[in-house]
């Protein structure tokens, strides 16, 4: 199946999927993967969660839009997972666009909590209530990714062959 030479970006809240599907895609397309929080560590020198603890959340959100950029002069042969907030700035929303096929990958916040429960890297995620701050957060962000999207798939109950699947069966109806 021959699909449309053109970048695919994931979108999506923490724990939909991004990176577990980015990298099953990437590879049955034999396309690059790349995953702009582990770009943006690599940038800064330091992790996410530092990057949190020392500087402003403003000063992170120049940073992932400082890695958009650079990812930005590849036209083809990139799966491109995002952080959860990068779709945030309109600029971003604005540049995935023109990047690529943007994928909201989207699943139910009983979904996420499951995937999310007991990790302790979501510096937005700490703290008291992480349901009550997550579920805030969800429902502030969903239409910011569905903005963002040219494609959205639900990932509850899909294994993450069955979601690369049906990207690629998107990209290939695209060429036609």
């Amino acid at each position: 199946m021959e699909i449309r030479e053109q970048n695919i970006i994931l979108v999506g809240f923490m724990g939909s999927g991004k990176t577990s599907v980015g990298k099953h895609l990437a590879g049955r397309l034999r396309y690059r993967f790349e995953d702009t929080d582990q770009l943006l560590e690599r940038k800064a020198g330091c992790t996410i969660s530092h990057i949190f603890a020392a500087k402003e959340e403003e000063y992170f959100r120049d940073l992932e839009t400082a890695v958009l950029l650079d990812l930005k002069s590849f036209s083809h042969g990139l799966v491109i997972s995002t952080g959860g907030g990068l779709p945030v700035r309109k600029q971003n929303r604005e540049l995935l666009k023109e990047m690529g096929h943007v994928v909201y990958l989207k699943a139910s916040k009983d979904t996420l909590m499951k995937r999310l429960s007991g990790d302790t890297t979501r510096p937005l995620l700490q703290g008291e209530d992480p349901a009550g701050k997550m579920e805030k957060l969800l429902h502030a962000r969903e239409p910011i990714y569905e903005e963002a999207a040219h494609e959205i798939i639900i990932t509850d109950h899909r294994s993450i062959d069955e979601v690369a699947g049906r990207i690629i069966e998107t990209m290939a109806l695209k060429k036609e």
